[in-house]
This record gives structure tokens, C-alpha cells and sequence, in this order.
């Protein structure tokens, strides 16, 4: 059957503009690459997340249209991914293998243009980025079902590593398996959070079947690759990537399930970076356990007007009953207000510690 002239017309319009398209992204790249050349000179970094944020948030507010704000930033992360690598390849180690979402986020926030050191657990990332194995490491800190990754808290309070940056990622859960089929199923392989967010599911639909926890959802997947029995929890980037099939899309129990990750960094090869307008300062404190002593760390934000977005508490493991509390604020220390106010909160901690600050996406 032959194409009407009219979409064939269309299609040459489209042809054309993908030409001059590609032209303006070289060009872009070249001016890139000048820009690389001249950080050089001056021994400055080349990603800055800030920047970025402040690009990616000046074209959202620009954007005629139909193009859907949503739809702009990751296409210009992957255009700022291909110009970085033209100065020096950025290295993110992951919870590995290929096929995680740890793998994803990292994908989603810097670009594909990268390159990949998956690691075994959340403690191998911290340590491949201390090491300068990787520049960055991407580690998962809360999930919207199940809470703070204790893990991850845990090591924040001794890490040299801090926060520059923060993604969040959609997390759609399914079950793999090598057959296309629930039946004969003996175990079911994943992360323990992705374990228990799928809990109801897998309470009524595979009662019987061991629940076995492994270091990572694509290890899970990788394992029922490799035996009948087995299905595992995973993305369907994993099951693409080990040859399963999909038995049962999004068994989550929440569909709105998220998960959030931070961007962290050695500060002696990377700086802090600047305020960009929305951004996102995280602490880790503790107090004397006495009376009063938890409002004494919060009067100093509500008297300058600084907004505390998160509060989460784990035990400081002395006996004592005492506990550590991370804090997000919303706000940069470059800000007089924020920094009044920590500068007055630190006073009233025996534990203080700034673990990052960072822009944050906005919508």
C-alpha cells in the first residue's frame, strides 16, 4: 500500500529538522568542549549539578509546548551526558548487577553517557567512591512503602562521603521467572525492601513459597535465570536483560511505590554545590537524651522560618536509648536564614553533621 503524499511530506519535514537538530547538538558540544578546555585551565569540575538543575528549570519555563515539562529534563540530561563525556568520563558506582534500579536512577540522573561500576552491596558503593574507583556512587536512602534504608543511614554516620544531588524513581515491581508461568515456583529471590513492599501480593498469590532475600533485585533475577524453580522481584529492564519473562506485572503493593536516591561524592575531588534556587540541606544530629531536648533542635527552624521537610530517627546502638535524627531542610547554608539556624542548631547537638546539600528536582 503506498504512503499518501501528505504523510511523506511530513516525514521529509521531520527528516530535515532532525538534520539541523543534529547540527545545533555538535555545535553545542563544540562550545562544550571549549568550556571543558578552559575548567581545565582553572582546575575546576566538570558536572555541577547545580548548574544543570538551573538549565534544565530555565528551559521548563520557557517551553511552549506540546513538549510536556516532564519530557525535557531527561532529554537534556542525556544532551549534557554526551557533552560531559567529551571532557572526561564520569564514573557511578551502583548496587549492581545490570538491571537494578540503582542502575536506573543512576542512568536517569547523569545519562547514559557514563561509565558503569555496579557493585555487590550498598557498603561496596560507599567504599568504590571513598576509593575514587568511581567519582560518584548512587545509593537508595527511602522508599515511599517501607521507609529510611537503614543501611545507607548507618553508614552516612561515619562515610567522608557527602550528598551533591537526589533522584527519585517510580518503582514498578514484577515477577520473573524463566517460565511463563506461577506454578512450581519453590522460592522467590529479591532485595529484602522489594520482599516486603510486595508482601501482600505474594501472601495471596504464592503462600508456599520461600521468600529469600539476596543482595540486589537483579541478583534475584539472575538466579531464576539460572533454575526453574526460581523467580525473582526485579524491573523489566532486568528481565530483558537476563531473558525472563514478566508472570506478573507491578505486584507492589502501593502503585504509587517510590524510591529515593542520593548522589554521594568525595568532598576533596568535588565541591559542594552552590545554591540554585530549590535546594535540599541534610543533617545527622543527636542530643542528650533529657527533657525538652528534641524541641531544643527544633525552636532554631521555626524562629528563623526554615522549613524541616523529613525527620527520621535510628537507634545510636550505645544502650542508652538514645538516637540519631537525619533532617532534611529546605534551604542552602549560603542562605542567612539557613545558616543562622543550623549555626544555632549545632549548639544545642552533642552529634552534628551536614551530609550534603544539593539542588532538588521541582515540577
Amino acid at each position: 500500500m503506498d504512503t499518501p503524499a501528505d504523510l511523506l511530506a511530513l516525514r521529509g519535514r521531520i527528516d530535515a529538522l532532525d538534520r539541523d537538530l543534529l547540527a545545533l547538538l555538535n555545535r553545542r558540544a563544540q562550545l562544550a568542549q571549549e568550556v571543558g578546555e578552559l575548567k581545565k585551565k582553572e582546575g575546576s569540575v566538570v558536572f555541577r549539578p547545580e548548574r544543570e538543575a538551573q538549565v534544565i528549570d530555565g528551559l521548563k519555563a520557557v517551553n511552549p509546548g506540546p513538549l510536556k515539562n516532564e519530557s525535557v529534563a531527561p532529554i537534556w540530561r542525556e544532551i549534557m551526558s554526551a557533552c560531559r563525556a567529551l571532557e572526561t568520563p564520569t564514573r557511578v558506582a551502583y548496587l549492581g548487577p545490570a538491571g537494578t534500579f540503582s542502575e536506573e536512577a543512576a542512568l536517569g540522573y547523569f545519562g547514559s553517557s557514563l561509565v558503569r561500576v555496579p557493585c555487590a552491596s550498598i557498603d561496596e558503593v560507599f567504599r568504590s567512591t571513598a576509593a575514587g574507583v568511581a567519582d560518584f556512587g548512587v545509593v537508595p536512602v527511602e522508599n515511599s512503602t517501607e521507609g529510611m534504608v537503614a543501611r545507607s543511614l548507618d553508614i552516612f554516620l561515619t562515610t567522608p562521603l557527602f550528598i551533591i544531588g537526589e533522584t527519585s524513581l517510580f518503582v514498578r515491581h514484577n515477577l520473573l521467572r524463566r517460565e511463563n508461568a506461577l506454578a512450581g515456583i519453590e522460592a522467590v529471590c529479591a532485595h529484602p525492601q522489594a520482599l516486603a513492599q510486595c508482601h501482600e501480593w505474594l501472601s495471596l498469590h504464592l503462600p508456599q513459597a520461600e521468600r529469600r532475600p539476596v543482595a540486589s533485585n537483579a541478583e534475584g533475577a539472575r538466579l531464576a535465570a539460572l533454575d526453574t524453580k526460581l523467580a525473582g522481584i526485579a524491573s523489566a529492564r532486568a528481565a530483558s536483560e537476563y531473558g525472563l519473562h514478566i508472570v506478573a506485572p507491578a505486584i507492589q503493593d502501593d502503585t504509587h511505590n517510590r524510591t529515593r536516591f542520593a548522589i554521594v561524592t568525595d568532598p576533596h575531588r568535588h565541591p559542594a554545590p552552590k545554591a540554585s534556587g530549590h535546594d535540599c540541606t541534610s543533617l545527622v544530629v543527636s542530643v542528650v537524651n533529657r527533657p525538652g531536648a528534641i524541641y531544643d533542635i527544633l525552636a532554631p527552624l521555626k524562629q528563623h522560618g526554615v522549613s524541616m521537610t523529613r525527620l527520621e530517627s535510628r537507634p545510636a546502638r550505645s544502650g542508652q536509648w538514645e538516637y540519631y535524627f537525619f533532617i532534611d531542610l529546605q534551604g542552602h547554608p549560603d542562605q542567612p536564614a539557613v545558616q543562622t539556624a543550623m549555626h544555632e542548631l549545632r549548639e544545642a547537638c552533642a552529634f552534628f553533621k551536614v551530609l550534603g546539600t544539593y539542588p532538588i528536582d521541582v515540577h
